[in-house]
C-alpha cells in the first residue's frame, strides 16, 4: 500500500444550540477586534442574533451574497473589508456565503470563522470559486479554508425539506467522488464511506419525518472533509463548468449530475462501487443511489432545474473543451455527451 495523506489545519465545534456561544468564544479566543459578517440578506436577521454577543467587535455586515460568487460581488466585499480594517471574517449561511468570504480571504489573507446553515461542506475545504462573464474559475489556496467551523444542527431547523434533501445530495457527491480522484487514498475512502452511510440515513429519516438534521450535518462535515483531501474530479468539474455558464442552482446541479457520472464510472472502479453500494444499503451503487433519490424526491434532470433544450449542445461543447479530465475511465466527447444527455432528460444511460 502506498499513498499520501495531508491533514489540513482547523478546529470544528459541533453541537445543537451551540453556535452563538461558540462564536463569541472563538472571537474572544482569537482576540479579534473588527469582525465582518458575510451572509445573504435573507440570513441577516439570524446573523444579527448569532453575533449579538460580539458588541463593538462586530464592525460591519456584507449581505450582497450571490451564488457562484460573481467577481463584482467579491470586489465589493473585499473593498468593505479593507476600508473597515477587518481582522476576521464570519460567514453565516450556505456555500455562497462561505464562498464570498473565501473570495475576500483569497486576496487579504484574513481568517474565516464559518457557521454553515446548509449541508454544502464548502466550509471544510481550501477550494475557492469565482464567476466572470459566464465562466467559473476555481482554485485551491490554504488561505481560504476557514480556520474555525461551528456546526449547529438547530440552525437548519427552518430549511425546507426539499432544500435540505438537495443540499444533502450535494454533500453525497463529495463523498462519492472522493473514491476516484487522483488524490484519493484509503483514509479518505473510509471517511467517504461513513459519509455516504450517514447521509443516506439522514435523507431517509427526513423523508419519514424523523429528526435527521444532526445526521445530515455530520455527513456534510464528512463530505467537506473528504472533498478537501480528494479535490475535484469529473463530477465536480462538470458541475462547476455548467454552473458558471448557465447560472444553474449549485446544489441541485450536483444532485442531478451525480447519478450519471456514477453510472459512467462504476464499471471501472468495482471495489469502490461495492463499498458505496454497501453504504447505501444496496447490492449496486447506481441502483442504490437512484432508489435513495426516488424516496427523497430529489431532482433528476437538468431540464427540471432550469437548463433549456437549446443549451444542451452548448453545454456539451463547453465541457468537451475542458478535456482532458483525469478519471479512472477515458472521458472523451462521446462520454460527455452520454452523461449530459442522460442528465438533461433525467434517465439512466
Amino acid at each position: 500500500m502506498r499513498f499520501d495523506f495531508e491533514s489540513l489545519p482547523g478546529r470544528v465545534r459541533f453541537g445543537a444550540g451551540s453556535a452563538a456561544a461558540a462564536l463569541t468564544d472563538e472571537i474572544s479566543r482569537g482576540r479579534y477586534r473588527n469582525a465582518m459578517v458575510v451572509c445573504s440578506s435573507r440570513e441577516a436577521p439570524r446573523a444579527a442574533a448569532l453575533t449579538a454577543g460580539l458588541g463593538d467587535r462586530l464592525a460591519c455586515t456584507f449581505t450582497g451574497v450571490r451564488q457562484h460568487v460573481p467577481i463584482a460581488v467579491a470586489e465589493v466585499a473585499r473593498s468593505l473589508a479593507a476600508t473597515s480594517e477587518i481582522d476576521v471574517l464570519i460567514s453565516i449561511g450556505g456555500g455562497s456565503a462561505t464562498g464570498t468570504a473565501k473570495a475576500v480571504a483569497l486576496t487579504s489573507g484574513l481568517p474565516i470563522i464559518a457557521v454553515p446553515t446548509t449541508y454544502s461542506g464548502s466550509e471544510m475545504t481550501p477550494v475557492w470559486g469565482l464567476t466572470t462573464e459566464s465562466h467559473k474559475e476555481t482554485g485551491v489556496d490554504p488561505r481560504v479554508k476557514p480556520s474555525i467551523v461551528i456546526y449547529d444542527p438547530d440552525l437548519l431547523a427552518g430549511l425546507p425539506d426539499s432544500t435540505a434533501l438537495t443540499s444533502a445530495a450535494n454533500a453525497l457527491a463529495h463523498c462519492v467522488e472522493a473514491f476516484w480522484t487522483p488524490l484519493s487514498n484509503p483514509v479518505l475512502a473510509l471517511e467517504a464511506t461513513e459519509g455516504i452511510r450517514i447521509l443516506a440515513r439522514g435523507m431517509d429519516a427526513l423523508v419519514t419525518g424523523a429528526a435527521a438534521r444532526e445526521d445530515l450535518l455530520y455527513g456534510a462535515f464528512l463530505g467537506g472533509l473528504v472533498f478537501a483531501g480528494a479535490r475535484s474530479g469529473l463530477h465536480h468539474k462538470i458541475c462547476h463548468i455548467l454552473g458558471g455558464a448557465f447560472d444553474l442552482p449549485h446544489a441541485q446541479l450536483h444532485a442531478v449530475v451525480l447519478p450519471h457520472v456514477l453510472e459512467f464510472t462504476a464499471p471501472s472502479v468495482p471495489t469502490e462501487a461495492a463499498r458505496m453500494a454497501d453504504a447505501l444499503g444496496s447490492a449496486d451503487a447506481v441502483v442504490g443511489l437512484r432508489a435513495l433519490y426516488d424516496r427523497a424526491g430529489v431532482s433528476r434532470s437538468l431540464q427540471q432545474i432550469g437548463m433549456l433544450a437549446d443549451q444542451l449542445e452548448s453545454a456539451i461543447d463547453i465541457v468537451v473543451a475542458a478535456l482532458p479530465i483525469v478519471h479512472p475511465r477515458l472521458v472523451d466527447e462521446a462520454a460527455v455527451r452520454r452523461i449530459l444527455t442522460g442528465a438533461f432528460a433525467g434517465r439512466g444511460m
